[in-house]
């Protein structure tokens, strides 16, 4: 006759065999990570600092976010282009990042003010995960002053109403 301990041991090792295996990149992120990654999904950031997101519907593979891109934005600002955060990141400390969140105001189509409104555990949580992501040098075309043309494609903003 099998003890009660051994069939407990085994019946564990046999449920231990069917179990996923940890990992995936998500199980290797800290708590902050993962809540930084949900942010960014849902808030919008990949839209335009990922080269094809919102066309796709969200189909661009993580591991080609938030690399900036080449699509310009164009209105009576110029036109502005979505930077490389991951570079960006990777250039200022938390510290700098939270401060420069809280006082952000920029140019169109970036929504600074959502920056600016988020608390500071959500501003880390996005830090954390952008400096999770592996360093991916990209090149993102310079602001066009306005009433120059760019060279790359860009979205026609109308003027606004008065």
């Amino acid at each position: 006759m099998f003890t009660k301990a051994f069939l407990l041991t085994a019946a564990l090792c046999t449920t231990a065999l069917f179990l996923p295996k940890a990992a995936s990149a998500d199980n290797a992120m800290d708590t902050d990570a993962l809540k930084g990654k949900y942010l960014i999904e849902i808030t919008g950031c990949n839209d335009c600092h990922t080269s094809g997101y919102a066309q796709s519907g969200g189909l661009v593979p993580e591991a080609k976010w938030l690399l900036g891109d080449e699509l310009g934005f164009r209105g009576p600002w110029g036109t502005t282009y979505p930077n490389n955060l991951r570079t960006y990141v990777s250039e200022i400390s938390e510290g700098d990042w939270v401060e420069l969140a809280r006082t952000l105001k920029t140019r169109p189509p970036m929504p600074w003010w959502a920056l600016n409104a988020m608390t500071d555990g959500d501003l880390l949580a996005i830090y954390k995960y952008i400096k999770s992501l592996a360093l991916v040098e990209s090149a993102v075309p310079a602001y066009v002053s306005p009433g120059e043309v760019p060279k790359t494609p860009y979205i026609q903003w109308p003027v606004p109403p008065k």
